[in-house]
């Protein structure tokens, strides 16, 4: 079943990434982690805080032109901006160092966890009985998210899984594998590892140009594309 938990104090990890130890006839497949500058700029989009600063600080000088001020006190405008932006994009980038450094992914041959949290450590345990559907979104040559759709939300909630959640879908929660390099092997990984564990309910097809793993069944569809 789906269960999410805090790390019990003093608890450990006897498995990195797990708060338990495997059981029997439970194998590890892969782990991972968010790369900082893919979870920065998709996790808390840096790129639009940017954007922000500049077109705010551009509407302040033409205000500023306008109006006849000088070159130096319109520097000194640009140059004041520049250390806000600098600053508040830095604090977003060490957040995000911070966060992905406690995160950790993990694909067993029986389900998917989460493990997240800088103060605390939360663990979010996913079998593949209650996933109804994996499907990757690729950014750059090699890097991308993994969303994976529950059966049911299973009592998970949008803001304790955030930022390892999909934007907006606040009523049905859908965890997230975020930031990963190698998206593409990590979708193999993980398509082969529900096609191994319910053979009866999913068949493998090939997508051609380039070859990519795509599963599909009535209620189970798990896909790279």
């Amino acid at each position: 079943m789906i269960k999410l938990h805090d790390e019990e104090e003093g608890g450990g990890e006897p498995v990195r990434g797990l708060p338990q130890a495997l059981p029997e006839g439970e194998q590890l497949l892969w782990q991972g982690s968010p790369g900082t500058l893919a979870f920065a700029i998709h996790a808390f989009h840096i790129r639009f805080v940017l954007g922000y600063f500049v077109l705010a600080t551009s509407w302040r000088l033409a205000n500023m032109d306008t109006a006849g001020a000088t070159g130096l006190e319109m520097t000194r405008v640009a140059i004041n901006s520049g250390i806000g932006a600098a600053a508040g994009i830095g604090l977003l980038v060490l957040i995000a160092w911070a966060m992905a450094r406690a995160t950790v992914y993990t694909v067993t041959s029986k389900r998917v966890v989460l493990r997240y949290g800088v103060a605390i450590r939360k663990y979010v345990n996913l079998p593949f009985d209650q996933i109804a559907s994996a499907d990757m979104r690729r950014y750059g040559k090699d890097k991308g998210d993994i969303v994976l759709s529950l059966a049911s939300a299973g009592g998970l909630a949008y803001m304790r899984l955030w930022p390892h959640v999909r934007p907006l879908r606040i009523n049905r929660p859908q965890p997230m594998f975020r930031g990963l390099t190698g998206v593409d092997a990590v979708a193999r990984t993980l398509a082969s590892a529900i096609t191994a564990h319910a053979p009866n309910r999913v068949t493998q097809a090939t997508v051609a140009a380039p070859a990519r793993p795509t599963l599909t069944a009535p209620g189970l569809a798990a896909s790279a594309t």
